[in-house]
């Protein structure tokens, strides 16, 4: 019976850790909006991006830990993994400033995250 209750909180860090993500790609998309409109868009689009780069580690994190303990599936973990890399392409095409690229992967990446809550 608590091995149950301990899955069913791993899993619960999972989902929270997936809506976490999901809200910070939202909100990264809100402050690109005021990138382009007012003065402190730039500050709060670059404090946005590491703490949406935060919650992608943290989804790993909390993908590892309903992984490892309980044997669960692997492909969470690969999930989270495969989206810290589109983070980090993502933060890149972002300091280098290819606005061609960068939005429509940041498009791509809220989709993603929304699937993956959606699947939890």
């Amino acid at each position: 019976m608590a091995t149950q209750a301990t899955a069913q909180h791993r899993l619960s860090f999972l989902r929270i850790a997936i809506a976490l993500q999901t809200l910070t790609i939202f909100l990264q998309a809100v402050s690109a909006g005021l990138l382009l409109t007012a003065s402190y868009g730039e500050t709060l689009h670059s404090v946005g991006a590491r703490v949406m780069y935060g919650a992608s580690m943290l989804y790993v994190l909390a993908a590892v830990l309903a992984w490892k303990p309980g044997g669960g599936p692997l492909r969470p973990v690969r999930h989270a993994c495969g989206f810290l890399v589109l983070a980090s392409v993502q933060v890149v095409l972002g300091i280098a400033h290819v606005p061609s690229v960068h939005l429509p992967l940041g498009v791509l990446m809220f989709g993603l995250s929304v699937l993956a809550l959606a699947r939890r």
